[in-house]
């Protein structure tokens, strides 16, 4: 590998963070997946590196979303719910760049719960979701789709049944490409960049794309075949746990779920393409350090299930790339990585204030190509449902105190059944299928200490933890949401 150049201009770097909503891992050809069209992702990582086992801290958008722009676990930073607003007090890195003298901006999908406002967590320009769609409206005007043109309806998730608000038929969005809201926020993007091209910048630039209903233009409605794609099956101790909704999805109705995602991924890609264009083009690209990742992952069928919201490898395994020409060094690691690891290391690249307080490391030594300190293992929660998550390299442990009725629209057949602990043995079954918590008592132990030692470092109430609780009753104290 060629050493890595000493920066040559005097001036700041930029930086821009690009995010997508509900981007599996998996789905990515750089990942090695030949049915993924996401060749833009993938001159990316070639570019630069990519994190192969790099895993979110929360499989629901809103904490998620929170646990990596403020360096903290999600019980910290304040949100473990979908509907909780990030406080405007919490450190974020986006203040850490205003502080160090960057413009700061963001368009898109945010998950803040609250309007924009200039100043607000730090941004200077902010067009986040609900002014994103008042700008979009006001401003593209749609043409008419001609009608032997099908087109999906309204948007209506658990109000109508899942093969309509999943798009099975694989219908698109009743708008063509440079129509779509997408489009438009790219435009916006574009714009933020020419006006700052001469001073330095810090943009998020977050996209709604591939989240259900899975939107692409009409163009893209030939794109990708259902029939190229086989479910995943269902395992032998699946059954309990697969959300009602979907239970009486047929093959044909998976497969067109599947075959959406992948188009609508394959339009995020091409988003994402035109701002790095952008960026050439302004000649911004050498001196901009860029971070892609997703808030979490997807299941496409994995166990029954099409949504996160659960601690399966698909749902909690999320993309991450970062390119900074010259910087850092080209290739793939494949440490365990979190999403907490992201505000240390951007600030830390761009030389930066850290946060006051963070849980996550810094991953320079990696892009540096220099010897890092790996993790041992990756640890993410659900406090929706009461459900924590640990991983390491061969094992897989899951807790979940059983007790709270779920409110996220998921609920089985058995919506309160009571504690449960499972530990899966990822190198004999990688698929998560089978299991082995009964036979493997030390090793619950093991994972149980871990689970605990990480909350106890990192959680605003483990002074108040019941000191002669039991292990498993300790960890329940832990999983309940306490969100303002």
């Amino acid at each position: 590998m060629a050493p890595l150049s000493k920066p040559q201009s005097s001036r700041k770097p930029n930086f821009v963070f690009l995010i997508a909503d509900d981007h599996a891992g998996y789905v990515l050809g750089a990942d090695g997946n030949r049915q993924a069209e996401t060749p833009n992702l993938d001159r990316l990582a070639r570019e630069g590196t990519r994190f192969s086992a790099h895993y979110c801290n929360s499989p629901v958008c809103t904490p998620s979303r929170q646990s990596f722009f403020t360096g903290q676990m999600p019980h910290m930073a304040g949100v473990t719910r979908l509907p909780t607003p990030l406080s405007p007090d919490k450190p974020t890195i986006a203040k850490q760049f205003k502080k160090a003298g960057y413009t700061t901006g963001v368009i898109g999908k945010m998950h803040f719960n609250r309007p924009a406002a200039a100043g607000l967590h730090g941004f200077d320009y902010m067009v986040t979701e609900r002014e994103l769609a008042q700008q979009w409206n006001e401003a593209v005007k749609p043409r008419a789709i001609p009608s032997e043109i099908r087109t999906k309806p309204q948007w209506r998730p658990f109000r109508d049944h899942a093969r309509i608000w999943l798009n099975a038929e694989k219908l698109p969005y009743a708008r063509f490409d440079e129509e779509m809201k997408a489009s438009f926020q790219v435009r916006l993007a574009g714009q933020f960049l020419e006006t700052n091209k001469d001073n330095p910048f810090a943009l998020w630039v977050s996209f709604h794309e591939p989240h259900s209903p899975f939107d692409f233009p009409v163009e893209e409605r030939a794109r990708i075949s259902p029939a190229a794609f086989v479910p995943p099956k269902i395992g032998p101790e699946d059954g309990w746990q697969i959300p009602l909704i979907f239970r009486d999805l047929t093959e044909e109705e998976k497969q067109g779920i599947i075959a959406a995602y992948y188009t609508s991924a394959r339009f995020l890609d091409s988003n994402i393409g035109q701002v790095l264009d952008k960026l050439r083009r302004l000649n911004l690209d050498e001196n901009t350090l860029i971070v892609y990742t997703a808030d979490h992952g997807y299941d496409l069928g994995h166990h029954g299930r099409f949504e996160k919201h659960c601690g399966y490898d698909p749902a909690i395994r999320v993309p991450l790339i970062m390119r900074y020409p010259k910087r850092i060094r080209q290739g793939a690691v494949r440490d365990l990585t979190e999403h907490i690891d992201l505000a240390p290391t951007i600030l830390d690249m761009l030389q930066l204030d850290p946060v006051a307080l963070q849980h996550g490391q810094s991953l320079r030594p990696y892009l540096e190509g220099r010897r890092a300190s790996p993790r041992d293992h990756i640890f993410s929660e659900y406090l929706e449902n009461e459900e924590v998550f640990l991983r390491t390299r061969k094992w897989k442990y899951i807790f979940c105190s059983g007790k709270r009725k779920r409110g996220d629209g998921y609920e089985t057949a058995n919506p309160a059944p009571g504690r449960y602990i499972r530990l899966y043995d990822l190198e004999k079954d990688p698929g998560e299928f089978h299991d082995v918590a009964a036979r493997n008592p030390k090793i619950v132990e093991q994972m149980e200490n871990l689970v605990l030692k990480r909350f106890r470092d990192t959680h605003p109430d483990a002074a108040r933890e019941p000191g002669s609780a039991a292990r498993q009753d300790s960890i329940e104290f832990y999983v309940r949401p306490r969100d303002a």
